[in-house]
Parts: structure tokens; sequence; C-alpha cells
């Protein structure tokens, strides 16, 4: 963004979000007080979020839940005031802001699952799943089999299509969250989701346990 743009969007802000944009600029007489008031603010979205998915966190409470919580919190904080320069507006910062505290829970949440444990059959359902990776009426006999198979071609996948499908289809982190986070826009999200899909169907049918052609990307 140009100087020039970037003067015309500042001046477009609300008033509270210029106050935030303002007193985290390094130097500013109030950028320590506003740094605190902002971490507070992205403690307290953090424990709500991990709080929301408590049931993904198996047995961990107490000091362990709150330190997962102060951890997002101040990885969220780093990147916020790190990319300050490309907060544009388009909604409250305060809105922008928790963007990134809430991938950052989710994030800790699924490498916190699959550090314990990779997911296995008992642990995968199909409801958490794309409509297009569910088994067809009257196939719920296999369905043990099929999520062993679904558990291996989650982990056959490239980094990146894993990151983006635990995610989102297991995590239910929206897609513009992820976008801000990984740097990358909705498209290519987009693409990284669908070749994920694409070759968990390939290897599900390898498996002998073939699935509907259609994707939830093209409804």
């Amino acid at each position: 963004m140009s100087d020039e743009s970037a003067t015309i969007a500042v001046a477009r802000l609300d008033p509270e979000s210029k106050r935030w944009l303002a007193q985290l600029r390094a130097g500013h007489r109030r950028h320590d007080e506003t740094v605190a008031e902002l971490r507070a603010l992205l403690v307290r979205v953090a424990v709500h979020e991990l709080a929301r998915r408590r049931s993904q966190l198996g047995t961990v409470a107490g000091p362990e839940f709150d330190d997962l919580a102060q951890q997002a919190a101040d990885d969220a904080l780093i990147s916020i005031i790190a990319k300050l320069g490309e907060f544009r507006g388009l909604s409250r910062f305060t809105t922008w802001a928790c963007k990134f505290v809430i991938f950052e829970v989710a994030g800790k949440v699924a490498r916190h699952a699959w550090q314990r444990h990779p997911p296995n059959p008992d642990e995968l359902t199909w409801e958490r799943l794309p409509d297009s990776l569910a088994p067809r009426p009257g196939d719920r006999v296999e369905q043990r089999e099929q999520l062993a198979a679904l558990a291996d071609g989650i982990a056959a996948l490239s980094e990146r299509q894993r990151q983006v499908f635990v995610a989102i289809a297991l995590n239910d982190v929206p897609i513009d969250v992820l976008a801000v986070q990984l740097q990358s826009n909705r498209n290519a999200i987009y693409k990284n989701l669908f070749d994920a899909r694409r070759r968990l169907r390939a290897h599900l049918a390898d498996a002998g346990h073939p699935v509907a052609q259609e994707d939830a990307l093209s409804r």
C-alpha cells in the first residue's frame, strides 16, 4: 500500500480503531499501556475459544489450559504488532485482531491433539468432515475401516494441505481467519482444501472405500 493509500485508509477508520492503531505504534507515549490492554483482550478471547473447543483438549485443564490461552495470546500479539501496516479498516481493529488469536488457538489445539495421539478411527467422526467425504446411507457398517483409511490419508497429505484440511474440516477455523494467518487468500485456501479432499477421496478409493465425487466447494 502506498503512503497516500495508507493515509486515506487511516482517515476512514472508526475512532476506536484509529486509537488502537496509533497507540500500538512504537514510540507512542501510551504504547506499553495499549499493548497490555490488547493482550488482556486477546487472553479473554483465547480462553473463550479454548472453552468452546474443550472437547478437543481431552484432560487439559487448570494451569495447562491457562498456559495455552497465554501462549495463544502472546503469539497473536506478536503477529498483530508486526502486521499493523496491513490493517486496512475493512472491519473494526479488535475484530481484525481477534482473528489472529482464534487462529492461534485452533493451531495449538490441533497440534496438542496430534502430538499426544494422532487421530485414529475412534476419534474421527464423519459428522465433522465435509459432506463429500461422508459415507453413503447404509454404509455405516464399514465406517471404522473407512475412518482408519481416512486417518492414513490425512497423514499422507502435504504439510500445507493437512494444515488447511485439519483447520477447516476438523477444527472449524473460518477460511478468512486461516487466510490472514497463513498470509494467503481465500482462493488459495480453497485450492489447498480442494486438493486435500481430492487426495483423500483417491486414498479412500485405493483402500477400497470409494466416496461420492461431488465436492462441497462446488455447491
